[in-house]
């Protein structure tokens, strides 16, 4: 009788053999020998799982990502205003939670500025959109509940492009180390969320 073979458990477990060896090697020079050495398979085994490297990248961090998403909205659940969730939603990119998918997506970064493929920009791309779509269904649901003007939704986009700032600052010069920052951000929030609460 044939083992059935959970190929999408298998593809995760691969990713996960393969994934210290990508980070202490770095995307550019970690080679599918040592990947698949790592995972203890075959290099066409590998290639039944995954199209090339990237594709394993892309498997590695949707792991990484699904753990980072529930710590957030873990954390989002802990607060009860949408003022103190916007901080916990900036927070999240620029605190030393998760410095394990920093690192991986450190070199993600690294691929998408030196090697910017159709996939890769896709990739980014989707998973930014993702993040927007979450931020803006924390202010509308503060709409709905009667906390802020419907006119908060204005400064949505710029409020998440500085998480996304802050994030890439966080990962080119240690930005999430110092706290006085985090205290800024919170600052600066507060006199937003000042001009926005009902």
């Amino acid at each position: 009788m044939a083992i059935i073979v959970d190929k999408t458990q298998k593809r995760k477990d691969i990713a996960l053999a393969c994934k210290d060896a990508l980070i202490n090697d770095g995307i550019h020079n970690v080679s599918i020998s040592k990947l698949t050495k790592a995972a203890g398979i075959s290099k066409g085994s590998f290639y039944d799982y995954f199209e090339n490297k990237n594709d394993l990248i892309f498997e590695i961090i949707n792991i990484s990502l699904s753990k980072h998403n529930e710590l957030k909205q873990n954390k989002l659940n802990s607060v009860e205003t949408t003022r103190e969730k916007a901080k916990v939603f900036l927070q999240i990119f620029y605190d030393e939670d998760d410095e394990e998918l920093k690192n991986l997506y450190k070199e993600f970064l690294s691929i998408s500025l030196s090697n910017p493929t159709k996939d890769i920009l896709d990739y980014h791309k989707n998973r930014n959109d993702e993040y927007f779509e979450w931020f803006v269904s924390i202010f509308n649901d503060g709409i709905k509940k009667g906390e802020l003007k419907p006119e908060a939704l204005n400064l949505v986009k710029g409020l998440f492009i500085l998480g996304n700032g802050l994030f890439l600052s966080g990962l080119t010069c240690n930005f999430h180390k110092n706290d006085s920052n985090m205290e800024e951000v919170n600052e600066f929030i507060d006199v937003i969320f000042n001009f926005v609460e009902v």
